[in-house]
């Protein structure tokens, strides 16, 4: 079973959400909030398996409770879900390491995104996909080589970049799984990231 937690400050959207949730017998959701300090709280108490909450709320605002919440529990999963397709929010809360930005008009989504986000995967919305590469890109004179990445590190961190699961990766470079996993974490520590959302990030903003 896997446990929710959801903050909206709709309560009609908030019930709508837990009763699409909770059509699904696998998922369960263990409370609702109204804003971003209602989000720090109740994970502190729950610890919610994956977070689903809301960007724009009166009092503290999804971006501001997601970076709160995961200075303190950096493998929290948190799946953002929003009206707004607002370019500084992605790019706010990629940087944050949030496991997922969605926009509530794709309701058929949200299932799906929370059980991969569960899993581990990152998922971001079709139309927020696209226009990632755009909002991160930032000319520099970066040289991966002064992190000691090899040519095929690099190959790695480009095909995540691409969205390209540990398993599609291996497919592509005819390795297993287990490889891709290890020189993905020997990149992450040498890059000191925290996850492959980061480097994505990190990418794009430094080729």
């Amino acid at each position: 079973m896997i446990r929710i937690l959801i903050i909206d400050d709709d309560i009609l959207v908030a019930n709508a959400l837990k009763m699409i949730l909770e059509s699904d017998k696998t998922l369960s959701v263990t409370g609702t909030g109204s804003d971003g300090a209602d989000a720090v709280r109740m994970y502190r108490s729950q610890r919610p398996d994956v977070l689903l909450m809301d960007i724009r709320m009166k009092e503290v605002n999804g971006l501001t409770a997601s970076e709160q919440i995961l200075s303190e529990y950096p493998d929290a999963k948190i799946l953002l879900l929003t009206t707004f397709s607002d370019d500084e929010y992605i790019v706010k809360a990629l940087k944050a390491g949030v496991k997922g930005y969605l926009l509530k008009q794709d309701y058929n989504s949200i299932i799906p995104a929370i059980k991969a986000v569960y899993t581990g995967q990152t998922v971001f919305g079709t139309e927020i996909v696209s226009r990632i590469p755009d909002l991160l890109e930032q000319k520099s004179g970066f040289n991966y080589k002064d992190y000691e990445i090899s040519e095929r590190e690099y190959e790695i961190i480009t095909l995540v970049a691409e969205g390209l699961s540990n398993k599609e990766i291996a497919g592509n470079l005819h390795l297993s799984e287990g490889t891709i996993r290890n020189y993905l974490s020997g990149i992450l520590d040498k890059m000191h990231l925290r996850d492959r959302t980061q480097l994505a990030v990190f990418y794009y903003q430094h080729r």
